[in-house]
């Protein structure tokens, strides 16, 4: 066969050849056999080499082909002998710019790659970081600076950090793009072996106290947002626990972590790791656990309010809540089945549970935390329709799957006595929940229909799909047996309360101004926020002129002022001089309105219930 030449391009070079041609090999040390050596592929990613000097890596970008443009146009390659210029004072110039360039290079550099090795984007995760590892996930909080220098404002728990890592978390986050904005979130890793991933999350001004404009603590609402989106990257990494910064306000942190990792998976197949969020540091573990109580009593409002209704039936509902108050001693639960409410001529309310094969449940709750067994109680009362398929006034069936949420007044009055019991608060709490479904049927409410209430008063069911006032009118007479400090009842009622505020507050219509104060106050520090609605005899006027009853359970004018001609009919049925009655039909479910809340039921407003009742406990006088 003919001798063909040889590629130059492709032939081997010896050792001891140019640099040029033979890069990508080394020669083995001596005693070593040939080919042991590593390759230095260029293109290959590294395996835990330390990356080189930025300026190296600067000179390098430099000379790299098409990165002329990182170079002023009068300016030569660096990689090349300099040439003569037409005079010295270019020569000057040229050396004084050229290590101005390589410094933005460097910068540009770390900017896209700010880890310790250059290409640890495609290399395995460190040490520790791995599913089912032992290291944990880090959230630490930043202020947004209040210089216009851009320099990072830890929190304590955050400069303690990065003094730990020598400075380097502050030099990264310096590098890698502009200042964090409030609820946003950089994550870094390999900073240290004992927190595999480090997430830094941005929370708003130092300083933000209570803004008067958006009735809410600001500072504690910018921790809960991230707080929660940070656990949420940790969740996404697989990590299992996750320690966080208290940022302040343990509280705010723990409610914030616990809320944002919440999700109903329980019926699916693939979950969601489970991650457990920790309290960075001990200062302030007091604060924590009782904001991890908050958390922990609004997610069981979540649970029950997601579950499907072939799930939580009125007699699950109450196995459910009687199972999370069973460790407490000075807790009684009590199932009233069928038989009892109908001793009670609970009339009203069982009008509306005839229509299913589902039997009514009254549960009634005692809690006894004070001093005191026979101080007057703290009553709540909660509607608790555990399906709503409007009855024989059948809703659309298009968001009809969402009625299993209409027993979200039931849940939240009873998640907030389960949280009541955790902190064991100073006072007695009584709480009654009339649960049912609302069903059509040949044995419904028939529009028209006259049924009587537990204190005598006839009522014309002009639409059966507005029932939640029936469960309640029975409910509230109940509620006037127990001398009660106050009487705060809790309903998804109408959705007219959904067209007047939306999801941005709870709609409350109350005959005391002592009351309203104490929800008011209480939601500013909670972030879930109430608003007062009129309780004027302009509507109540409109349910009181009836043809066939002593009032109406829908106003005469339909749908005009909804919400308002509801709290009204509730109304007839009071006469405690310390009543709420809040709407919560338009805080049921979350989309993206809360960040810290998932998509899904929301359990508002538990935590603001709660914070009522410890606000109450320590009230120095009974109201009167």
């Amino acid at each position: 066969m003919p001798r063909v030449g040889k590629n130059p391009l492709r032939s081997r070079s010896a050792p001891g050849r140019s640099r040029a041609g033979a890069a990508g090999r080394r020669t083995p040390p001596a005693g070593m056999p040939l080919g042991s050596a590593p390759a230095l592929h260029p293109r290959r990613p590294c395996r835990g080499r330390r990356a080189p000097p930025l300026a190296a890596r600067a000179d390098e970008a430099l000379c790299a082909p098409g990165r002329a443009a990182l170079l002023p146009s009068f300016l030569p390659s660096p990689s090349l002998p300099f040439p003569s210029l037409p005079s010295v004072l270019g020569a000057v110039l040229a050396a004084m710019l050229l290590p101005c360039v390589r410094s933005g290079a460097a910068r540009r550099l770390a900017r896209d790659a700010p880890r310790a090795c250059s290409c640890s984007a495609r290399r395995p995760p460190a040490r520790g970081y791995s599913r089912g590892a032992a290291g944990k996930g880090l959230v630490l909080g930043v202020y947004t600076s209040e210089k216009d220098d851009g320099a990072a404002q830890f929190t304590s728990a955050g400069d303690a950090f990065d003094r730990l890592v020598s400075g380097k978390l502050r030099a990264l986050l310096s590098l890698c793009g502009p200042p964090l904005k409030k609820g946003k979130t950089r994550i870094f890793h390999g900073l240290h072996q004992d927190f595999p991933s480090v997430v830094v999350v941005g929370l708003g001004k130092k300083n933000a106290g209570i803004n008067e404009q958006e009735n809410w603590n600001e500072g504690k609402e910018n921790i809960r947002t991230a707080v929660a989106v940070g656990c949420r990257q940790i969740q996404d990494l697989e990590i299992p626990c996750v320690e966080v910064d208290p940022c302040g306000d343990a509280q705010a942190a723990a409610e914030g972590a616990v809320l944002g990792l919440h999700e109903y998976n329980e019926l699916k197949q693939k979950k969601k790791p489970v991650v457990s969020p920790q309290l960075h540091g001990s200062a302030e573990s007091q604060a924590w656990q009782k904001g991890v109580i908050y958390a922990e009593g609004q997610n069981l409002a979540r649970y029950l309010m997601e579950a499907p209704a072939n799930y939580i039936t009125p007699i699950k509902f109450a196995e459910h809540i009687e199972q999370k108050l069973r460790t407490f001693s000075n807790v009684k639960v009590h199932i009233r089945p069928e038989s009892w409410i109908t001793t009670q001529e609970m009339g009203a309310f069982l009008s509306v549970a005839k229509g299913s094969a589902e039997p009514p449940i009254f549960l009634e709750i005692h809690y006894l935390g004070g001093a005191i067994t026979n101080d007057s109680p703290l009553v709540f009362v909660g509607k608790g329709v555990t399906f709503d398929s409007g009855g024989i006034s059948l809703k659309p069936s298009l968001g009809m799957d969402a009625m299993r949420a209409d027993m979200g007044g039931a849940a939240t009055v009873c998640s907030a006595i389960v949280t009541a019991a955790a902190l064991n608060l100073p006072l007695n709490i009584i709480g009654l929940a009339p649960l049912c479904e609302n069903m059509p049927s040949g044995k419904a409410n028939k529009p028209g229909d006259v049924v009587r209430a537990k204190n005598g008063k006839t009522i014309q069911v002009d639409n059966t799909d507005a029932e939640g006032r029936l469960l309640l009118a029975d409910a509230l007479c109940y509620a006037h047996n127990f001398n009660a400090r106050a009487i705060v009842n809790a309903a998804t009622l109408t959705g007219a309360m959904d067209v007047a505020l939306g999801s941005a507050a709870t709609g409350v219509f109350t005959n005391s101004s002592w009351l309203w104060t104490h929800l008011y106050e209480a939601s500013i520090l909670t972030g879930d926020r109430v608003w007062r609605m009129p309780l004027f005899e302009h509507y109540t006027k409109q349910v009181t002129d009836c043809p066939l009853a002593d009032v109406s359970n829908i106003g005469k004018y339909s749908r005009a002022g909804g919400a308002c001609t509801a709290a009204a009919f509730l109304k007839e049925f009071v006469t405690a001089s310390h009543w709420a009655h809040l709407d919560i039909a338009g805080v049921m479910s979350n989309k993206d309105e809360v960040p810290y809340l998932r998509k899904g039921m929301a359990g508002r407003p538990t935590r603001t219930l709660v914070e009522f009742a410890a606000r109450l406990s320590q009230d120095s006088h009974n109201a009167k």
